[in-house]
């Protein structure tokens, strides 16, 4: 067990401490990052929209033409067993299937067929600090070099890596990718942006991961009448904005107050992001605490 990472983790039918854990290095997620993952907020130990999860789990799986090896209920007894044994209320629940070891590298899937790898273990679900939230954050805007299927939950993360890093580098807490002209999201987030009192949110592309948090985000507008309005955002307009947010299940809804260097609206988190924030933590207390 880590800080980070509770014991036991499973993989590959068994529960074990993580430093006995292990895959042969000819995993092929490994040495192509040919697998997919999918990552599973936990409240008062009650496992947020398991279903959903399972669902885009299984869409991404899908995407890549990898069987899932194990149903819907043998993961939910897995989610429940990490769950249960982990040490934090909140937790984040990380599973993750590759295409398995074959006995050579060869790009081609192996043929014969290898059973895939399946891992899991459960993390503490740390989200935004008060005094991060008072400020709000800066961001970078990159160009988006990823691949074409973004929105496949895809271990081969390298380009999120990398524009993630080109923000830390420049002092800032993300990276905003631009892909011809357009605001897609972030390294490791949805982005919504506010303008003229109207929540602005891009829509679900192959060129976006549809996210969880994304959907609650929509609910919650929706339900308490915010003007919304879901389609592209061009590069100008997002420069342009009274409001910029990044969101996840760690980060909920956090101001993105310097881009590039100069203020959003006035460089201080704005009304709309607060009123949402507030809206979710409500969401969180009587929805996902609940069960």
């Amino acid at each position: 067990m880590t800080p980070y990472v509770a014991d036991p983790v499973y993989l590959n039918g068994r529960f074990l401490a993580l430093a006995e854990a292990g895959i042969s290095p000819l995993d092929r997620g490994f040495l192509y990052g040919d697998g997919v993952y999918e990552v599973i907020p936990v409240y008062s130990r009650r496992p947020f929209r398991l279903a959903e999860h399972l669902s885009r789990l299984q869409a991404t799986l899908a995407g890549i033409q990898l069987a899932n090896p194990l149903d819907q209920a043998s993961w939910t007894t897995i989610v429940e067993k990490l769950i249960d044994a982990a040490p934090w209320a909140d937790q984040s629940i990380y599973l993750q299937v590759t295409r398995g070891a074959d006995n050579k590298r060869d790009h081609a899937f192996p043929s014969p067929g290898v059973p895939p790898t399946a891992f899991a273990f459960a993390s503490p679900l740390v989200t935004t600090s008060p005094e991060v939230r008072a400020t709000g954050v800066a961001a970078i805007t990159v160009a988006d070099q990823r691949w074409a299927r973004c929105d496949l939950k895809v271990i081969s993360l390298l380009a999120n890596v990398l524009a993630r890093q080109q923000a830390v580098e420049a002092g800032c807490a993300e990276a905003l990718l631009i892909r011809d002209g357009y605001l897609k999201e972030g390294a490791a987030s949805n982005i919504f942006v506010v303008h003229n009192g109207i929540l602005l949110a891009p829509p679900k592309t192959q060129l976006m991961l549809p996210g969880i948090t994304y959907d609650v985000i929509i609910e919650l507008a929706q339900a308490h009448g915010q003007p919304l309005a879901i389609r592209e955002i061009d590069e100008n307009e997002l420069r342009a904005a009274d409001e910029v947010w990044m969101t996840s299940s760690t980060k909920e809804i956090l101001a993105i107050t310097t881009l590039d260097g100069r203020p959003v609206g006035n460089g201080q988190p704005g009304p709309f992001g607060e009123q949402m924030w507030q809206w979710y933590q409500d969401f969180k207390n009587t929805v996902m605490r609940k069960g």
